[in-house]
């Protein structure tokens, strides 16, 4: 990944041939995805022409009830503000919940503002991100922080504490509901991974779920670590070898079934419940297959039932 090597930096303008290159703004970088013509140009000529988008501030508070994470906070925000409520605007995350989020949790809630219709999604830099390139560059770092009298146009204030794991049904990502109104719901396959949800941090989220169990019968399992370096160091923290023995397929790094690429694809009918960041229609394979949207936890958790399951009440299923 960009930043693993150091090519992200704080009050960087960056662009990718990818719609979730708006992820980098975890870092305090202005990311965005462009188009490959306009790459080609940016290869061309090092410029870009862009208008200076409104921005939508997302104030979060409180702390997180166990085994609820970013991502579900993520899938809030997405069924709050809509799939085209933010279109052409910036997202800037910011409270006290965000500045307690680790890096990897941070990456979680700006890679979905394109889900949102956002141009960019980005969090102030502080200590947590400069530890995290302390090492990975040796090129100076210029933070960029909001004016303390800058002008939004809307605020949206989310209080965690009350938070439920979340998830998005078919086929829509902001068709979000309470993991509580959609469980039993049957799965064929779970999925963990992709540049949304398989970074280490949700690698532990899931074998903490997974430990000691196996996945249901009938039902795949397949994790993919975001990096090489994530899967270097998912095992050797034992984190592979717990999914190996609950009955999951481990993919090398790549992004797998979530735009339908290889590995997992579904068929007719199939239902999967993913870590990943897009449920439309056809997204994972089969046009008449049905994609959930969850944390790494939930899917862990609905791959041991083989129905959607709240990670929390996991003990009572089993």
């Amino acid at each position: 990944m960009m930043p693993e090597k150091g090519h992200v930096r704080p009050g960087e303008v960056i662009v990718g041939a990818d719609s979730h290159t708006c992820t980098y703004g975890a870092f305090g970088a202005f990311a965005t995805g462009i188009g490959s013509t306009e790459m080609a140009a940016v290869f061309a000529t090092g410029k870009l022409w862009f208008r200076v988008p409104e921005v939508i501030k997302v104030n979060v508070t409180g702390k997180f009830r166990k085994l609820v994470t970013a991502k579900d906070l993520t899938l809030n925000v997405v069924g709050k503000i809509g799939a085209d409520g933010a279109i052409y605007k910036g997202l800037e995350f910011s409270g006290s919940t965000i500045r307690n989020l680790s890096v990897d949790g941070r990456m979680v809630l700006c890679n979905m503002a394109v889900e949102m219709g956002a141009k960019a999604g980005i969090i102030e830099p502080d200590e947590k991100t400069l530890d995290y390139i302390k090492g990975r560059t040796d090129k100076a770092v210029k933070p960029v922080k909001s004016d303390s009298d800058a002008v939004y146009e809307k605020v949206l204030d989310v209080d965690v504490s009350d938070l439920e794991p979340q998830v998005a049904v078919p086929h829509s990502v902001d068709n979000v509901k309470p993991v509580s109104v959609v469980e039993d719901t049957k799965v064929d396959q779970a999925f963990i991974g992709s540049c949304t949800n398989g970074r280490l941090e949700d690698l532990r989220s899931a074998a903490q779920v997974l430990k000691d169990k196996k996945i249901a019968r009938g039902v795949r399992l397949v994790v993919i670590p975001a990096s090489q370096e994530i899967y270097l160091n998912a095992l050797n923290e034992g984190l592979i070898k717990t999914f190996m023995e609950a009955g999951a397929t481990i993919g090398n790094p790549n992004c797998g079934p979530c735009l339908g690429g290889h590995m997992g694809l579904m068929a007719e009918d199939e239902v999967c419940i993913s870590s990943s960041n897009r449920n439309f229609v056809g997204r994972m394979g089969s046009t008449k297959s049905y994609v959930y949207l969850a944390s790494p936890a939930t899917v862990a958790a609905s791959a041991v039932t083989g129905k959607i399951t709240d990670p929390r009440r996991l003990k009572e299923e089993v």
